[in-house]
């Protein structure tokens, strides 16, 4: 019976999506996958039995990858289960800084003990007025699930969209309205735009990304949105482009000691994705996956190891799935399969690798016997072999 540990308050929504032959550890030890949101798993002594873990959400900054994928440890996440409620609060971000609306409400109630606050304001609301965002130019930074639904959205809102990602997917790219302008530089995007928001994973590579180069060619009254990751901008630069007036306003969904005590920003507490409908979907993507993984040996959205699916096990086959360190060296996948051969006819198999780790799902004909499974356990490069 497979074991699952969570690590945060996870939804009811998708637990209870778990089979009767599942059930729910409180012991770490025992657990053959987990599911976490925002608990810190770089420290943590993973159980030798455990088979997989699951984000609940899009972010993996709090999961160790690369370990998890030396031990034979898959990493799913969730893209997209909270894109809406992210692409609203962008949406609500915008609408804040372009006319005041925060300032306004700080006003009335700072002059809540006016008897006289409706005239009061009256002659105040002039320094809130702001200015409307139709017809204003927004470039999007990142064209995945989020940055496609806000460049959308934006669009059915009078604006006129720009997009800059240099690897979109077929698949976003199919998400997107035709009437998204795609902008091949980004100092060109930060340039051209009134507002500019940015939606792509916090790695080592786009770390600081918007920089002292980006900030310096932005408009002096251009508003910078920010609900992906706050590594993702230099916050020194930010902060002297923020104090020197050579940029409108700074919003964004991470507090940290430096940005909220910055001028002409908009801090919110990390609210993108905890909205109840975005914890539910996050929840149940992340449990059906898991257990698709568990039992059937497929997998989808793995941060760490390559996508594979052979479907449903097949009638009168067993199912094989082997974890591969393959290095630089692709052919050790294939290999695998040609061992797999050798011992059973192959009915049907699919393999990939992805940053030095290989996944081959296979289904013979009859069965593998202990020792023929031991056998290729101890072949090169074999992190793990389960057969189901």
């Amino acid at each position: 019976m497979p074991r699952i540990h969570c690590l945060n308050n996870i939804s009811a929504k998708g637990t209870d999506q778990l089979p009767d032959s599942y059930e729910l550890t409180d012991a770490l030890e025992d657990a053959d996958g987990i599911l976490v949101r925002s608990a810190a798993l770089h420290d943590t002594a993973f159980p030798e039995q455990l088979l997989a873990i699951a984000r609940a959400g899009a972010g993996v900054n709090n999961i160790p990858l690369d370990r998890c994928a030396q031990e034979g440890i898959v990493v799913f996440n969730t893209p997209g289960a909270n894109a809406n409620a992210v692409k609203e609060l962008v949406l609500c971000g915008m609408l804040l800084a372009s006319r005041g609306i925060v300032g306004g409400i700080q006003w009335c109630a700072e002059n809540a003990g006016d008897p006289e606050i409706g005239k009061s304001a009256e002659k105040a609301k002039k320094q809130f007025a702001g200015k409307e965002i139709m017809g204003k130019k927004l470039g999007v930074i990142g064209l995945g699930a989020i940055g496609a639904l806000v460049a959308n959205a934006a669009l059915d809102l009078g604006m006129d969209v720009y997009g800059y990602d240099p690897y979109v997917s077929v698949g976003a790219a199919w998400r997107l309205d035709p009437r998204v302008k795609f902008v091949g530089d980004l100092d060109e995007l930060c340039a051209m735009c009134d507002y500019l928001t940015i939606h792509v994973p916090a790695m080592e590579s786009t770390k600081g990304m918007i920089g002292a180069a980006q900030l310096a060619v932005m408009k002096d009254d251009a508003v910078f949105l920010n609900f992906s990751r706050d590594s993702l901008v230099d916050e020194e630069a930010l902060v002297e482009a923020l104090e020197g007036g050579t940029l409108g306003c700074y919003v964004t969904d991470f507090a940290t000691p430096v940005i909220v005590k910055a001028p002409n920003t908009i801090v919110i507490p990390h609210l993108g994705a905890s909205t109840e409908e975005a914890e539910e979907n996050c929840a149940v993507m992340a449990v059906q996956q898991i257990v698709d993984f568990i039992d059937n040996g497929n997998v989808k959205n793995s941060v760490n190891y390559p996508a594979v699916s052979l479907g449903a096990r097949k009638e009168g086959c067993q199912r094989g799935v082997a974890l591969l360190a393959v290095g630089d060296n692709a052919d050790s996948v294939s290999a695998f399969v040609d061992a797999v051969a050798q011992v059973k006819p192959v009915a049907s198999s699919a393999s990939g690798v992805k940053g030095g780790f290989g996944i081959v799902e296979f289904d013979v004909q009859g069965a593998l016997t202990n020792a023929e499974a031991d056998a290729l356990r101890g072949g090169s490069g074999v992190l793990r072999l389960r057969l189901l």
